[in-house]
């Protein structure tokens, strides 16, 4: 579903932060990206989703190069994304930070809103329908109208896939969904994961929770020095002694 082949960043003063990385992202599945701080992971999930242009290498999506296209063009192919600290526009409401992910309103042309009323009427009454679905599956559509910077953090993080969800998407980018969330949201992000997983949706995870990667992934890539350490389910690559020495060990 999505690919990157032998992709490297080079920053400015010489700093190579990826060096001939590949990773792929199976149809349905949930591939995880593990390794120590500046391994490389979230620069190579800017490049997965077109923030971040490669000095090297490619980017395919459902087959198709994408490597010259931005963050923009592929949300419109139906890859969205997740930060790790939370991107929430905490003035607006609950509710509101959902519907403007809603892509391409026909309310938000003067014309339509002229000659086309009971289309954007329509239009807008299945956006509310659709984030409030959403809202309810995470049971935050009580919190509706509350401002967005009130949540807690785990709560901030299921409002934030749940704006992702809004672009109907393929596939869902998600860096470090579990940091600076308590144990019994973590457990709630698992479930709603594996539960939109089982619906058909494909996820790339940035974690270094072990317990969510062991819970969530079906492929774990593990990264070190910019570079792709070794492969394979979860149990295997946890026991790898590299990955002990480069990832466990940096962490003890």
């Amino acid at each position: 579903m999505l690919e990157a082949n032998d992709v490297s960043v080079v920053y400015e003063g010489g700093f190579k932060a990826l060096d001939g990385a590949s990773v792929k992202l199976a149809a349905g599945a949930v591939t995880g990206l593990i390794g120590p701080n500046g391994a490389g992971k979230s620069t190579l999930f800017g490049v997965l989703a077109g923030a971040v242009r490669p000095a090297q290498g490619n980017v395919r999506l459902a087959g198709e190069t994408v490597t010259h296209h931005g963050p923009v063009w592929r949300a419109r192919r139906g890859l969205a994304r997740t930060f790790q600290l939370s991107r929430e526009l905490a003035s607006l409401s609950v509710l509101e930070n959902v519907l403007v992910a809603e892509p391409q309103m026909r309310g938000e042309r003067l014309v339509s809103l002229l000659l086309a009323r009971r289309a954007v009427r329509q239009e807008e009454e299945a956006a509310l329908e659709k984030a409030r679905a959403l809202l309810q599956r995470v049971d935050l559509w009580k919190l509706a109208n509350a401002p967005a910077g009130t949540l807690s953090g785990g709560q901030k993080k299921l409002l934030e896939i749940c704006r992702a969800l809004m672009l109907d998407p393929r596939i869902v980018l998600m860096d470090e969904p579990s940091a600076g969330v308590n144990p019994t949201r973590i457990g709630e992000i698992v479930a709603f994961v594996q539960a939109l997983r089982q619906e058909g949706t494909t996820f790339g995870l940035v974690e270094h929770n072990m317990g969510m990667v062991r819970a969530l992934c079906d492929h774990v890539y593990v990264l070190a020095e910019g570079r792709v350490l070794t492969e394979g389910r979860f149990d295997e690559v946890i026991t790898d002694a590299q990955v002990a020495s480069a990832y466990l060990g940096a962490q003890a």
